[in-house]
């Protein structure tokens, strides 16, 4: 797969889909890799009109990872925050904005659609609001404006999440399995068997805990984009699960409410996943979209 130097950084990326169809990069979570994306689940974004640009963000997989960066206690980083104080990180998702516009710039794309899912949803709302010039449509998929007092994940989850991901291979599939049926929604099959499967060449392609804990550090250190979005013009598109028990099906209204015109579309039964029984209307949805901001 080739590799961009993007915003002082290498960003690794693959490509699907016709070169002259409407650009669109897609952008994904807190410590995936572009590997998690199904090649089936991007084949057919690509084939519903799109040239798909699919990428490692910063700190994980081949892109580029802070190794000499420190990892932010996260106690310091929430005392701050309640101080009324900028936190000290490596980089926030203002910075990982800046990856979008640099990756377009590397592959010619003056405007493009973006779109992202969880951390990659915060990202590309942040790209919309300091770079609507270079956007031509945003989707915001299973995340959240990062308002306080939003609802935040169930405790099953809130554990997930938080806990630390073991060393060791074979420990880490069990930790993979596990974790991932907890963010499964009640909606559609959970396939572990799949599950165990890709956590493998996960470990194996780019295993660094501590990159994904930085980018865990530039989420909460970035705050709230609600009043950006509030003065957002770029066209916007909100999709989330009604099952999603990390990120609440309330922090996907939210975003909607916040951004002028946004449409918004629950899939029933999803959770903090992408299962292949909602790529239909998660795909028609992002097609109908990208279309309708190209003759506006």
């Amino acid at each position: 797969m080739p590799s961009a130097q993007a915003n002082g950084i290498a960003l690794e990326y693959q490509t699907f889909g016709d070169p002259g169809a409407r650009p669109l990069l897609l952008l994904r979570g807190l410590g995936t890799q572009m590997i998690q994306w199904d090649p089936a689940f991007c084949q057919a974004i690509a084939d519903s009109g799109h040239h798909l640009v699919i990428f490692d963000n910063r700190d994980v997989g081949l892109s580029t990872h802070f190794h000499d960066a420190p990892v932010p206690p996260m106690g310091e980083l929430v005392k701050a925050l309640a101080a009324g104080e900028r936190p000290a990180v490596p980089y926030d998702i203002d910075d990982m904005a800046g990856d979008v516009i640099g990756l377009m710039d590397a592959l010619g794309f003056e405007s493009a659609h973006i779109a992202g899912i969880s951390m990659g949803g915060m990202i590309v709302q942040q790209t919309a609001i300091r770079h609507p010039q270079r956007v031509r449509s945003m989707t915001s998929i299973m995340s959240s404006t990062s308002e306080p007092g939003l609802p935040g994940p169930s405790p099953e989850a809130q554990a997930a999440l938080t806990e630390p991901s073991p060393p060791e291979r074979e420990a880490y599939l069990d930790y993979s399995v596990r974790t991932g049926r907890v963010f499964t929604g009640d909606g559609f099959p959970y396939d572990a068997e799949a599950r165990r499967e890709l956590a493998g060449r996960v470990y194996d392609r780019a295993f660094d805990p501590a990159g994904i804990a930085r980018q865990m550090a530039a989420i909460v250190a970035s705050g709230s984009r609600t009043q950006g979005l509030a003065a957002l013009a770029v066209p916007s598109l909100v999709i989330h699960g009604s099952s999603d028990p990390l990120i609440p099906l309330a922090a996907g209204q939210a975003t909607a409410d916040a951004i002028p015109g946004a449409e918004m579309l629950v899939v029933e039964g999803m959770g903090h996943d992408l299962p292949p029984g909602a790529w239909p209307p998660i795909v028609d949805a992002l097609a109908r979209h990208t279309e309708r901001s190209e003759s506006a």
